[in-house]
This record gives C-alpha cells, structure tokens and sequence, in this order.
C-alpha cells in the first residue's frame, strides 16, 4: 500500500513538473566571433514580403471583416457626415455619405484592395479614395498618407460594425 501511495506521489510530481511554465534563456552569439555559430549569408535568404504577410495573422485572414460599419465624421461647415460604409468578400464596396442638416447625400461604389501587411485598405470607388485600418468589429478612417488622424476628434473616425 505505501508502495502505491509513493509511486502516485511520484507520477502526480512528473506531470505537475510538466505542466509548469518553465523560464527558457535564450543564448545569443556573433557569427562573426564565435566558430560554433552557423553562418549563412543574409543575401542569399530570399523573403517575399507578400507571401509572410498573407502566412502572418491579419486582418485580412483572421477576422470577419465584410458587413456594414457606421460613424458620424466631423464636417467643416455642418454638424457631421453620416456615413455607412459596407465592405463585401469579393473585396466591393458601396459608401453612402449624408451630409447633416444639408440635405445632400453622396453614394459611391467601387472596389478595395488590401495593404501588404494585410491590416488596412483602400477604397478605389469614383470618388471615395479613403483608408481605412481594420480591426474587430471597427475600421478607423485614417489620412490619405495612411497615418491615424490626430487631435481631440479622433475617435469619431472610428466605424462600428452594425
């Protein structure tokens, strides 16, 4: 009977042993020093930029990104710009833009393509030349030079997903 209870203490050690996080080090060494080192020269690694991207977890390919995404943006002469942007699989979309207290709206439709890193888009409609960063649930409408807008406004260019 002891001998049973010591061998379960031993095998119940081995698989908590197993379970914990253990602290790895990771040792670094110079090529260039150190004999032991494999070297390989870093101009005969080819690497196409695109294909890692499209490997890598994105935007692109890890969330459900098509649907229809909403937000009032600031306008300079009127209360606000309601827009609805609706983004479809094929990589299409349709815009439409209502101009608050002015009684105009603007449609446009067109097609979007994916930056190569797989996290942002552009709008290529007849007018709508926006981008836009995408994430869960929301888009956030960046400057056409594809840097976040800045300044105490900022958060009303974020899109929720309806």
């Amino acid at each position: 009977m002891k001998k049973r209870i010591f061998l379960s203490g031993i095998v119940m050690s081995v698989v908590l042993m197993s379970c914990s996080k253990e602290k790895s080090t990771t040792e670094t060494t110079n090529p260039k020093t150190d004999p032991m080192a494999i070297q390989t020269p870093v101009d005969t690694i080819s690497v196409d930029s695109t294909a890692v991207a499209a490997q890598a977890d994105n935007s692109q390919n890890s969330l459900d990104w098509s649907g229809t995404y909403e937000a009032t943006v600031p306008c300079a002469d009127c209360p606000g710009i309601k827009t609805s942007l609706t983004l479809n699989k094929d990589n299409t979309f349709s815009i439409t833009e209502e101009y608050l207290e002015r009684n105009t709206k603007n449609t446009d439709n067109g097609t979007f393509e994916w930056g190569a890193r797989g996290s942002m888009i552009t709008l290529n409609g007849k007018t709508a030349k926006y981008k836009y960063k995408v994430g869960e649930n929301k888009l956030i409408q960046l400057q056409l030079d594809g840097k976040q807008m800045d300044g105490p406004n900022k958060d009303l260019y974020v899109f929720k997903k309806k």
